[in-house]
Formats: C-alpha cells, structure tokens, sequence
C-alpha cells in the first residue's frame, strides 16, 4: 500500500507537467493572441506598438522558448504580471481564492449530501423502482453540464419571476447569513453536477460490500490477514527461544 501510495504521488509530477504543455501550446496555437486582444479594445495599438508590445511580452519568441521561460518562472513563484491591471498576477488571486474555496467545499458537502442516501438507497433496493430513479438521476446529473444549469438558473427566473442571485461578495465571517444566501445556489448547481459521480460510486460500493459475495471476500481478507500476522508472531517467538537456547 504504501508503494502504491508514493508511485500516485510521484506520478503526480508528470501528469502536471503534461497538463502545463497541452494547455500552453494549445493557448499558442490558437489564431491571434493577446495583442490582438488587446488592440480591439484600444484603437491606438496598432502597428509598430503592437510589435513592440509582443517584444515586451516574449510573444515574438518560438513556442518552446516561451513555455521554457514561462515554467521556470511558476516554479520559481513568479506568475507574472496581468496584461490588463499590471498588477502581480498573484495579487490577483489572493482576493479571488476565499471565494473560489468557498464554492468548492459547498459543492462537495451538498454533492455528497445528496449523492450519500440516494447511492445507499438504490443499492440496497437493486432492480427496483427506486433504484431506476436513482440510476436515472445520477446519470442526469453527470450529463447535464453546470455552465448549462447555470445560465438557466440565472435567466429563466429573471425572466419568469423578476429573480436573480446576489451578485455582490460578502465575506462569511461579516455576515454569515447573507454569505450563505449568496452562495447557495452557485453551490447546489455543481454540487448537484458532483453528486451524479459519488452517487453511482455509492451504488457500485455498497452493492459489492452489502452482497454476499462481496461480504465473504471481506471475512475472508480479514481471515488471511490474522493467519499471517499469527505465522510472523509464531515465527518471531521460535527465533527468540533458539536466540536464548
């Protein structure tokens, strides 16, 4: 186990550096760039200034040039600077990340609220209707993309019942209530999104563990695991008494 364990870790490495590739070249392999961007939103960068501009940014460098400098400067912390604010990128952020967690473990606590007793119900009750209704929901929820749920949530209520969620940021710890209000329906669409995946793995799991089957092969590692810690302490007390004898 733990071999396996340090093998995901390390795994861990290459699977981001890859993922740092695809995204970086495939960014660069779009048509344009920020520039372009840039100068549709300001009619005075054209030309020579936007030639300079791509100096200044390194875009004028060959793609791999770009990603060499562009990784060694995340690994040294160094996220640049935003084109738009010129502010440190990581500044930035540091204001965007309360929020961006917040969200997250909101998503994954009424995910798993939802997808826990669903999951167990339809397992223990297989082949009924109440486990089509739970296979069928799950599947909805991994279909049905949140960006789709989202727009919806925001549209058809402003246009039915003159009703939109709160769009202003209050930190939780200045007003708990009106944080929570604030976030509870951004939360509940992923959270909804996230329950489909844990809901069908709560099936398949307790399915397995609760059949017969799956309760014997538990017994059974649990036997295997006693007999052989039985033969090291069996064995340990022969090597002892031949030591001392």
């Amino acid at each position: 186990m733990r071999a396996y364990i340090i093998r995901r870790i390390l795994l861990i490495i290459p699977t981001l550096l890859l993922v740092t590739i695809i995204d970086f070249f495939t960014i660069r392999f779009i048509p344009g760039d920020v520039v372009d961007l840039m100068a549709d939103a300001h009619e005075n960068i054209t030309g020579k200034t936007a030639q300079a501009l791509r100096a200044e940014m390194g875009l004028d460098l060959p793609v791999h040039v770009q990603y060499g400098k562009w990784i060694g400067d995340v690994l040294r912390g160094d996220f640049g600077k935003s084109l738009w604010t010129k502010q440190p990128v990581i500044e930035e952020l540091r204001p965007r990340f309360p929020v961006s967690f917040q969200l997250g473990l909101m998503a994954i606590i009424i995910g798993i609220i939802i997808a826990l007793p669903v999951g167990i119900y339809s397992a223990i009750r297989q082949d009924t209707i109440g486990d089509y209704a739970g296979r069928s929901i799950a599947i909805a929820m991994i279909a049905l993309p949140s960006f789709w749920l989202g727009t919806l949530v925001m549209v058809f209520p402003a246009i039915w019942w003159g009703w939109s969620p709160a769009m202003v940021y209050v930190p939780f710890f200045e007003n708990p209530i009106e944080n929570l209000q604030i976030f509870i329906v951004p939360s509940i669409i992923p959270g909804m999104v996230l329950s489909g995946v844990t809901m069908s793995m709560t099936r398949t799991l307790t399915s397995k563990f609760s059949a017969p089957a799956g309760r014997g092969k538990v017994r059974t590692s649990l036997r295997a695991s006693a007999q052989v810690y039985f033969c090291m302490d069996q064995c340990s007390l022969q090597t002892i008494a031949k030591s001392k004898s």
